[in-house]
């Protein structure tokens, strides 16, 4: 099962956010255990590096990106994904790439906490809690 992990949960999960944290922990877990493919896009390494450096510094930031790297795949941005998003309805271009991104990697799942973003997708769009009650239920 492939998931493709939104920058907000990326961010939740590296940064420690309150009260989103546990729930992105444990989809982290998932995938340390390998029991789902965890992916996420080059732009969202760019996004939470500027957001974490900012809290933690350089140095502990990049550890924690090297140390997520392990667990999850990432989806490189090219000319392609750049085109569909810009041609796209979404009203959040980077909403878009993030969505192209997963279509790419053909996931099963898109896991974000900002759903409504995600209205133009055919793949299922999550929160971290619903993936959570979905996978347990499997």
């Amino acid at each position: 099962m492939k998931a493709f992990i939104d920058t907000n949960v990326m961010l939740d999960f590296l940064g420690e956010r309150e009260p989103f944290y546990t729930s992105a922990a444990k989809i982290a877990t998932l995938a340390d255990k390998g029991k789902i493919e965890m992916v996420v896009s080059a732009l969202s390494y760019a996004t939470v590096s500027y957001f974490l450096t900012k809290f933690e510094g350089i140095d502990k930031t990049k550890d924690k990106l090297r140390k997520f790297k392990v667990i999850s795949q990432i989806c490189k941005l090219d000319e392609k994904l750049i085109d569909k998003g810009l041609n796209s309805n979404f009203s959040d271009y980077e909403d878009s790439l993030q969505y192209f991104s997963a279509l790419r990697f053909e996931c099963d799942f898109i896991i974000t906490r900002n759903v409504k973003d995600f209205k133009e997708s055919v793949i299922p769009v999550l929160t971290p809690d619903e993936f959570l009650y979905s996978f347990k239920k499997r």
